[in-house]
């Protein structure tokens, strides 16, 4: 990324420009809250699997996200903006009132699912900055419901693709425009509440912004705006500074990409010259069949979110990338392109961080993280209703779930926690209950899950979904089943996943070991998943035996064997 700050245009004082940051970051805070308390869908509503942010008017580079929205989005969300600039340049301009949506994930990021909001925002006639939302809507066609499609092997196999559109014209909505997005639903009612949703975050973030932009003018908060960017390229070279010159190698592997069950590979060779850092990707698997492919966008956001986690203090805005050359050629599975499957791209993202932790930890043990459970094992359960008041409705359960964090040079891993790409929550059990005909039998901690080390991994967890209705079907994508996450400095690996379930008096497992489609269940039957643990760090044998006792009392270990055992 090049150095792109411009030079100063005004002084601002310190205390200005704390007060600025936190009032910018309170504007995307709202936005946040108020899509999650409005939205239909429970992966938005509960999970909070959507973003906001202000970027830049004329480059579309991330300028402000605020403390709740995912990380993941947001660094996807400057190239999303910047697609939405160039439609518009071909379409009669950016024009106040005008929001453009669209899903692209070539373009903006992410998957078919992530529906992208830009509006322009205007100020006494002068285009200041855009406001931009991204959230996980709960389906958008394709042949599985949930469009997590483990045998997809082309992008409209997935999800309908939609390219920039005005979904607000001066204001006004384009009643045609939802129509198309209403037809190419399973759900309806949710796709336009969340949609509603997006619109009223972004409504009162412009509002928002309108009123700081009048209090202390447009050219002091866009100033502010850049300073921010100055900082967090500045405490960037400070920090790869402080960093040895050298370049260290770290391989890692997907499990397969759902179509042949082969490693794929990602690789990074990291290299630090002064205060400059290179994240070199070249050695990185070709594009593949199935839906581990992502975009060069999407690809950019997960180093984002790498350097984020580890350099913690760095202001959360395009200056994070100023001070870093990320090298991806074209043709890898981490820079495809259409029609190549993008619909589980997180599985790919969260392997791309760990294979920047990795390197991290060769340069620099202390400020390195074991590897967190690498999946968010994607399940869609779907059927229609049986009972007489509901007979024939259509219900879709999509979830993700949670797993064990890695240790790090201060102590053990966070048990059971949510993937380190973002903010989001894992959907409380009770919602699910109360939303979808399903009963959740087990929610555990999985013993013995975590990596060894000086510091242990964090506990995976183990969660058993039983059927309530006549019939349904399932769908599992996941990752992680092959091998389990990496220690660093010494700690060990952590459990790999598991996934099973229970039709017709015994156990199954999927012949690709994380991914599955056309599960059929009937009333009764079980789904399970036993979610890996986290890395550990250190050597072993370092390990307090106080630690040790506390692990035995607690339960968190098996004697013998890494795992829960097998599912009664």
């Amino acid at each position: 990324m090049a150095d792109a700050t411009p030079t100063p245009t005004r002084t601002i004082d310190p205390v200005t420009l704390a007060v600025l940051k936190g009032r910018l970051e309170q504007i995307a805070d709202e936005m946040d809250a108020t899509l999650y308390r409005s939205a239909f869908n429970p992966i938005i509503a509960e999970a909070h699997d959507a973003c906001h942010g202000l970027y830049d008017a004329a480059t579309g580079d991330t300028l402000v996200q605020g403390t709740a929205g995912l990380p993941v989005f947001v660094g996807a969300m400057a190239f999303a903006v910047r697609a939405a600039i160039a439609t518009a340049a071909t379409r009669g301009g950016l024009r106040d009132g005008d929001v453009w949506l669209f899903n692209d994930p070539y373009e903006g990021g992410t998957h078919a699912n992530d529906f992208k909001l830009v509006r322009p925002l205007f100020h006494r006639g002068r285009l200041v900055c855009h406001l931009a939302s991204a959230a996980h809507w709960h389906d958008v066609g394709g042949a599985v419901p949930g469009n997590y499609n483990p045998a997809a092997t082309e992008c409209w196999q997935e999800a309908v693709q939609i390219p920039p559109v005005r979904i607000l014209r001066g204001g006004e909505l384009q009643d045609d425009v939802l129509a198309i997005l209403k037809a190419n639903t399973r759900l309806p009612d949710s796709l336009r509440g969340d949609l509603a949703g997006q619109l009223a975050a972004l409504e009162l973030g412009a509002r928002r912004t309108a009123a700081l932009l009048d209090e202390h003018g447009a050219d002091t908060v866009l100033e502010a705006m850049r300073l921010l960017r100055v900082r967090a390229l500045r405490l960037m070279r400070e920090h790869v500074a402080a960093l040895p010159d050298g370049r260290w190698r770290f391989d890692d592997v997907l499990d397969n990409d759902g179509i042949v069950d082969a490693p794929l590979a990602i690789a990074l060779d990291l290299s630090v010259d002064g205060d400059r850092m290179t994240l070199d990707f070249s050695r990185s698997a070709p594009a593949c069949a199935g839906p581990v492919n992502i975009s060069r966008a999407t690809a950019v956001a997960a180093c984002y979110v790498a350097l984020k986690h580890l350099f913690p203090d760095v202001p959360a805005n395009a200056g994070v990338l100023d001070a870093v050359e990320i090298v991806i050629p074209d043709g890898l599975v981490i820079s495809a392109t259409r029609p190549r499957p993008v619909g589980g791209y997180t599985e790919t993202i969260l392997r791309m961080i760990d294979v920047v932790f990795g390197a991290a930890a060769l340069a620099e043990p202390a400020r390195a993280v074991g590897h967190a459970y690498g999946t968010i094992n994607a399940l869609s359960i779907a059927g229609h209703r049986s009972d007489a008041a509901r007979r024939g409705q259509r219900w879709v359960m999509f979830s993700f779930f949670g797993g064990g964090h890695g240790a790090h040079s201060d102590g053990d891993g966070l048990n059971h926690g949510n993937a380190p790409i973002s903010m989001a929550t894992i959907p409380p059990l009770e919602i699910l209950e109360a939303a979808y005909p399903v009963r959740f039998t087990q929610w555990a901690l999985r013993p013995g899950s975590g990596g060894d080390g000086t510091h242990r991994g964090g506990l995976g967890a183990v969660y058993e979904i039983e059927l309530m209705e006549d019939s349904a079907e399932g769908f599992l994508f996941g990752e992680r089943a092959r091998s389990g996450p990496k220690g660093v400095a010494g700690g060990g690996e952590a459990a790999a996943n598991r996934f099973s379930w229970h039709h017709e008096g015994r156990w199954h497992v999927p012949p690709m070991g994380s991914k599955m489609v056309g599960i059929r269940l009937v009333r009764g039957d079980r789904l399970r998943l036993e979610t890996p643990g986290g890395g550990g760090w250190g050597p072993p044998e370092a390990r307090p035996a106080v630690l040790r006792e506390a692990d035995d009392a607690l339960g968190y270990r098996v004697d013998g064997a890494t795992g829960a055992g097998v599912p009664r």
